[in-house]
């Protein structure tokens, strides 16, 4: 049981309101990747980083803060942490992107999308996304369960989960 849903049975009734901002999995997601430099240890283990070293050259941070967020990633299952030895070396270790961290791509790369169009200038970022089948550019893109593409928010609407109640109208 998550912390959050313990405290959804020991907490009064609440409004789905009251929910939406105390429940959000957007603030439990930056609560593990929202610092920038976890998100370029991120962006560099799906760039295929899995050495401290590799990590360390291409994020640009402290040696003790790479280590802070791999060990963050790790507790938080996005990364595993696994031995290994070089011959005749010491053991180490080599981060390893989960089941959960793989679930990260589209959303990395809807960031990187943004940052090309918004923040790179004329000719977008120097990383170019291809499917490796067909050599296309790859891009991210919203559908509902039909199969609609959504280009805008104004094209949907958010509300509760089924099975998710108002509270508030049983309050009265």
């Amino acid at each position: 049981m998550t912390s959050s849903s313990l405290d959804f049975e020991e907490a009064e009734p609440a409004s789905f309101e009251e929910l939406r901002v105390r429940d959000c999995s957007i603030k439990r997601t930056l609560d593990v990747i929202g610092e920038k430099w976890t998100l370029l240890v991120i962006r560099e283990a799906l760039y295929g980083a899995r050495r401290f070293e590799q990590f360390l050259a291409n994020v640009g941070c402290a040696r003790t803060l790479l280590s802070e967020r791999l060990a963050t990633l790790v507790e938080h299952g996005v990364l595993h942490r696994e031995p290994y030895r070089e011959p005749g070396q010491r053991e180490r270790h080599q981060y390893l992107l989960t089941e959960k961290g793989h679930d990260l791509f589209a959303a990395v790369t809807a960031l990187m999308q943004w940052g090309d169009r918004w923040e790179a200038g004329a000719e977008g970022g120097p990383v170019v996304v291809r499917h490796r089948d067909c050599g296309e550019p790859v891009h991210v893109e919203l559908r509902c369960a039909n199969d609609h593409r959504v280009f805008e928010v104004e094209e949907t609407e958010s509300g509760p989960r089924p099975g998710l109640t108002d509270l508030s109208s049983s309050q009265l």
